[in-house]
C-alpha cells in the first residue's frame, strides 16, 4: 500500500490546488483553494475558457462580484470530483474589515446555494486576523462553516477554537522558512526535521490542546514543503497537500505509522483570549506577525492580478 493510502487511514486528505483536473487521480475527500491558486488555473490554457464563459455571463456587474462568480466556478467543478467540502476564500484585502468580510462570505455562500450546493459542502477561508476570526465566529452562528487560514501563532488558533470555527489551516511549510532564514548559515536540516521542525511542532501543539481541551475546530496541516512535513503529522485530523507532494506520497511504498497522539503531550491550561489579549500574543510571536502580514499581502497582489484578468476577458 502506498504511503497517500496509508495516510488516508488515519488523517483526511484534502487537495491544495485549482486545478481540478488533477484531482481524481489522488481521490482526496475535500480540496481548499487560494487567490494563488485560482490565479495560477485561470492562466491555464485548460481554464481559460473556463474564466471567458463565466465572466461573459456576468458581465456589466461589479468586479468583486464578478471575480465572486469566478471562485465559485472554480468550486462548483471542484465539487463535480471531491466527495466533500471545497474551501473558497474572501479576498485577502478584507483581512482587517469584519463587516465586508462578512458580506463576501454571505454572498458566496449564497451563489453556491444558488447553483444547488449546500453549506455542509463549502468552508469559507478567512484569514486569522482578530477582525476574521470575528466574522467567522458569526457566520458560524448562522451555519456558514468557515476555514481560518494564513495561522502562524498558538494565539491565532486559540482564538478560533473559541470563536468555534469548523476548521482552521496552520502553515507548516511557511513556519519552517520563516525559522529556516532566521537560522541563516546555523540551519541543520537533519536536525530541525520531523518532529523537531518549527511547523510540524507548532501544529503538534494545537492538535494536543484542541484534543485536551475538547475543542471541536478540526485542524488542517497546510503549506507543506517536503513529505517529511507530513510524515510527521500522520494523525491530524486532515492535511491539505499539493498535488506534487500528493504524488510524491503515492509514489512511495515505504511504511507510514500515525505519528500524532494527544494522549503523549504534556497538559496544558486552557487559555482565554480576549482582543487586548490576541493583539499583544500575536505581536509576541516575531514569526506569527511577519508571515501573517506577508502572506496578506501575497493573496492581496494575486487578488488584484486575478482583477485585471477578468476585466481583460
Amino acid at each position: 500500500m502506498n504511503q497517500l493510502d496509508q495516510l488516508k487511514a488515519f488523517t483526511t486528505v484534502v487537495a491544495d490546488t485549482g486545478n481540478f483536473l488533477q484531482l481524481a487521480q489522488f481521490a482526496p475527500r475535500d480540496a481548499t483553494t487560494n487567490p494563488s491558486l485560482i490565479l495560477k488555473a485561470v492562466q491555464s490554457p485548460d481554464y481559460a475558457p473556463l474564466l471567458k464563459e463565466t465572466v461573459q455571463a456576468h458581465r456589466g456587474k461589479p468586479l468583486d462580484e464578478i471575480v465572486d462568480h469566478v471562485l465559485v466556478r472554480f468550486g462548483l467543478e471542484i465539487l463535480k470530483v471531491v466527495p466533500g467540502r471545497v474551501s473558497t476564500e474572501v479576498d485577502a484585502r478584507l483581512s482587517f474589515d469584519k463587516a465586508a468580510s462578512l458580506a463576501r462570505a454571505r454572498r458566496l455562500i449564497g451563489l453556491y446555494e444558488a447553483a444547488g450546493i449546500g453549506r455542509d459542502r463549502v468552508l469559507i477561508k478567512l484569514a486569522s486576523t482578530w477582525e476574521g476570526i470575528q466574522a467567522a465566529a458569526e457566520l458560524e452562528r448562522e451555519g456558514i462553516h468557515c476555514n481560518l487560514t494564513l495561522l502562524f501563532a498558538f494565539a491565532q488558533a486559540v482564538a478560533c477554537g473559541e470563536a468555534k470555527v469548523q476548521l482552521i489551516s496552520p502553515f507548516v511549510g511557511r513556519i519552517y522558512d520563516w525559522y529556516k532564514k532566521s537560522a541563516g548559515a546555523a540551519w541543520d536540516e537533519a536536525a530541525m526535521a520531523g518532529v523537531n521542525d518549527p511547523g510540524v511542532k507548532s501544529v503538534s501543539q494545537i492538535y494536543a490542546y484542541f484534543k485536551q481541551h475538547g475543542i471541536k475546530t478540526e485542524v488542517m496541516g497546510a503549506s507543506f514543503r517536503n513529505i517529511g512535513q507530513i510524515q510527521a503529522l500522520a494523525g491530524c485530523d486532515l492535511l491539505t497537500i499539493s498535488p506534487d507532494l500528493l504524488a510524491q506520497l503515492q509514489a512511495s511504498q515505504a511504511k507510514l505509522e500515525r505519528a500524532l497522539d494527544p494522549a503523549k503531550s504534556a497538559a496544558m491550561p486552557a487559555i482565554h483570549l480576549d482582543e487586548a489579549a490576541f493583539r499583544f500574543a500575536l505581536n509576541e510571536d516575531a514569526m506569527a506577525t511577519e508571515k501573517l502580514a506577508e502572506g496578506i499581502r501575497l493573496f492581496a497582489v494575486d487578488a488584484g492580478k486575478l482583477d485585471k484578468l477578468i476585466e481583460a476577458a
